[in-house]
């Protein structure tokens, strides 16, 4: 069975990290506009190079999530080859979603665009773009929930390299906190914040999934 060595699933958490960072600039460049939070009117503002650009990167930021799935594939190395494949399959599928899922986005961006325009309300011509992206999102809670049932069963079977506090980390914690959390902010925080939410929900994870691995006497 093909064995990926520590110091290769660790840079591959990297490239993860990276990716993470690397979509939440493009996230930036769809809302970002000082403390303005409404974000379907914010990307009827932005200019067209940033729209474009923004796509650029998610693109990008697939390869690099993809490369940072296979972490998953080293962490779940003890595991059975089902456990480790069905982890490391369900998580490509959602990571490669990130990417799908925001290029959408510049259809709700372009529509935005065209709509102000004309003088007519952003959402005028987005509601078809936003349906399409609505359900692009529903599509991938199935892997989601998959890797996140797979993930947590290994982990706290002690069948991974990971230690059990990583459970904290998983990104189903974060994702249930989301409303919890944006409900308290507001302005640039906000703004930055919820605009990048789900890309920083993986870089959470990448970061404290290499940090777990670095450490792990497991691992070695």
């Amino acid at each position: 069975m093909t064995q990926i060595s520590k110091k290769t699933g660790l840079w591959l958490g990297g490239f993860g990290a990276l990716g993470s960072l690397l979509l939440f600039a493009g996230d930036m460049l769809f809302y970002y506009n000082g403390d303005k939070t409404d974000f379907l009117l914010n990307m009827s503002q932005v200019s067209s190079e940033r729209i474009i650009w923004s796509g650029i990167f998610a693109l990008l930021a697939m390869w690099l999530y993809l490369a940072g799935a296979g972490q998953i594939f080293f962490a779940f190395q003890p595991e059975s080859a089902g456990m480790r494949w069905g982890s490391f399959l369900s998580f490509a599928m959602v990571v490669s979603a990130y990417g799908v899922v925001h290029g959408a986005y510049t259809g709700i961006a372009v529509a935005a665009k065209n709509a102000a325009a004309l003088g007519l309300p952003p959402q005028e011509f987005a509601a078809l773009a936003i349906a399409v992206n609505q359900a692009l999102r529903k599509t991938v809670y199935f892997p989601f929930g998959v890797f996140t049932i797979l993930f947590t069963i290994s982990v706290w079977r002690k069948r991974t390299h990971y230690p059990r506090w990583i459970l904290f980390f998983s990104p189903i914690v974060p994702f249930l906190l989301q409303g919890s959390i944006l409900d308290h902010l507001t302005g640039k925080a906000l703004a930055i914040i919820g605009g990048g939410y789900l890309n920083l929900i993986l870089l959470l994870f990448f970061l404290t999934s290499t940090l777990a691995l670095a450490y792990s006497k497991e691992s070695q």
